[in-house]
C-alpha cells in the first residue's frame, strides 16, 4: 500500500490504464528528482529565478501522484521566490519537500521494480 503517493488521480485520468500509470511513474523518477537538484542549488546560490522554476515545473506532478503535502510546499517556495524572502524563512520547507520525494522514489522503485 503507497504511503508517500496515490494514484487516483492517474487512474482517473486513464481509465485505469496501468501502462499510462507506470509511464507516469516513470516520468516522476525522471524528472523531480533532477528539478529538487535544481532547488536545492538555486537555494544555495539565492537563484529565486531558478527556484521557482523548478518548483512550479514539478507541481503538476505532485499533484497527479497525490502527494498534496510535497504540493503545499512547493506552493511555498514558489511564494518565497516571488517575495525573495530569506533563506531561513524556506529553509526547512526546502528541506521537507525533498525528503517527500526522496520518500516517494524509495517507495515507487520498489513499487514498481524499477
Amino acid at each position: 500500500m503507497a504511503i508517500n503517493y496515490n494514484l487516483s488521480k492517474v487512474y482517473a485520468i486513464s481509465d485505469n490504464d496501468v501502462e499510462f500509470a507506470r509511464q507516469i511513474v516513470v516520468l516522476f523518477l525522471e524528472e523531480v528528482p533532477a528539478e529538487i537538484k535544481n532547488i536545492k542549488k538555486g537555494f544555495k546560490e539565492k537563484d529565486y529565478t531558478r527556484v521557482y522554476h523548478a518548483a512550479h515545473k514539478i507541481k503538476p506532478t505532485l499533484d497527479l501522484l497525490g502527494m498534496d503535502l510535497a504540493y503545499e510546499d512547493a506552493l511555498a517556495i514558489e511564494s518565497w521566490t516571488r517575495a525573495e524572502g530569506k533563506k531561513k524563512e524556506i529553509k526547512e520547507i526546502v528541506k521537507s519537500l525533498r525528503e517527500r520525494v526522496k520518500l516517494t522514489v524509495k517507495e515507487l522503485r520498489k513499487d514498481y521494480s524499477l
